[in-house]
C-alpha cells in the first residue's frame, strides 16, 4: 500500500522502494504514483495497454542516467554498475538502454516519515570505486508539494550524471487536446532544437508555449527545447477543460529541457546536471504548484 501524504487540496500516494515498480529505470526512493488535487487525478501512467501497470512509469517519477548510467563504461561485462535510486545493474553488452530491464542488486533503503513529508534515504555500496548517498524527501504544503534532493559522493571517482523528473501529467484522466497549453520563461525556436518527432503535426510550436490542434495519437518528443542555452528550470500546463494550472519550478538553472507524450499523458522534463568530487554533496529540488483558474 502507497504511504499516502494529504491535505483539503491535495493527496500524495507515494510507493516505498520495495513496493510495486522494481525495474531498473527509474527511482525507487519516493515514488510519487498518483496526484490529485481537490480529488482531480493530475497524473497518469506510462503505458494505458500493459498488462502490469508497475512495469512502467507513472506519477512523477525521476531517473538518473538516463543516456549512461555511472560506472558503466569502466565495467567489463558481467560486471555491475551503478543506477542512482535503484542499486547495481549487471552488465550484459556494450550498450547501455535505459529502457532494458537489468538484472539488479537493490541498494540499501531506510524510509522516515512524518506527518506532511516522507524521507527515504539510499545508501549504495561500492563498485568500481563509485558510491554514494541519496536522500530523497517529498514535503505537502496547502497547495503545492517540494521534492528535495540530496546526493553525496562516498566513493573513489567523480559522479558525473543527471537527473530529471518524467511528469507524466494527465489531468482528470482526459486525453492530450487543445484544452492544454504548456508554457515556459523562455523562448522556443525550433530550428535549435535536438530532435523533433511530431508525425501527425497535432503540437504547434509558439513563441514561448506548446498546443494541440487535435488528440496526437502517435508518440510525440521534442528534445533541448532552449537551444542549449542555460534558462530557469520551469514549466506550467493550463487544462482549460478542467480549469486547473501545474507547473514545477526547479532551484536550479538547466540547458536540457525535454517534450515526450501521447494521447493520454504528456511529460515535461527538466534536467540537473550532477557533478560532484570524492567527499563532496549537492543538492536541489523540485517544487509543483496547483491551483484553479477561475
Amino acid at each position: 500500500m502507497p504511504h499516502i501524504l494529504k491535505n483539503k487540496n491535495l493527496e500524495i500516494h507515494i510507493d516505498l522502494p520495495q513496493e510495486n515498480y522494481n525495474s531498473s529505470r527509474f527511482d525507487w526512493t519516493g515514488k510519487i504514483v498518483e496526484v490529485r488535487f481537490q480529488n482531480i487525478h493530475l497524473s497518469g501512467v506510462e503505458r494505458p495497454d500493459c498488462e502490469n501497470e508497475h512495469y512502467f512509469g507513472k506519477g512523477f517519477y525521476n531517473e538518473f542516467g538516463i543516456d549512461s548510467a555511472l560506472g558503466y563504461n569502466e565495467t567489463d561485462i558481467g560486471g555491475w554498475f551503478h543506477k542512482i535510486g535503484v542499486g547495481l545493474l549487471k552488465k550484459d553488452d556494450n550498450q547501455y538502454l535505459f529502457s532494458k530491464n537489468y538484472p539488479i542488486k537493490p541498494a540499501e533503503f531506510t524510509t522516515i516519515i512524518k506527518s506532511n513529508k516522507i524521507l527515504i534515504k539510499c545508501l549504495s555500496e561500492n563498485s568500481n570505486g563509485y558510491s554514494y548517498l541519496l536522500e530523497k524527501e517529498v514535503e505537502l504544503h496547502e497547495s503545492n508539494f517540494t521534492i528535495k534532493y540530496y546526493l553525496e559522493n562516498t566513493g573513489e571517482k567523480d559522479i558525473s550524471t543527471n537527473e530529471y523528473g518524467h511528469n507524466f501529467i494527465a489531468i482528470n484522466k482526459g486525453l492530450v487536446g487543445n484544452n492544454y497549453v504548456l508554457k515556459f520563461q523562455f523562448k522556443l525556436k525550433p530550428k535549435k532544437f535536438g530532435e523533433t518527432v511530431n508525425p501527425e503535426q497535432k503540437v504547434e510550436i509558439g513563441q514561448n508555449e506548446i498546443k494541440f490542434n487535435r488528440t496526437p495519437n502517435e508518440q510525440f518528443y521534442f528534445s533541448n527545447l532552449s537551444g542549449n542555452k542555460n534558462v530557469d528550470a520551469a514549466w506550467e500546463i493550463i487544462d482549460l477543460s478542467n480549469n486547473i494550472g501545474i507547473s514545477e519550478t526547479g532551484s536550479f538553472k538547466t540547458k536540457k529541457v525535454n517534450l515526450w507524450g501521447c494521447s493520454h499523458v504528456i511529460s515535461p522534463e527538466l534536467y540537473f546536471n550532477i557533478f560532484i568530487k570524492p567527499g563532496q554533496s549537492v543538492a536541489w529540488s523540485r517544487t509543483y504548484n496547483v491551483n484553479n483558474l477561475e
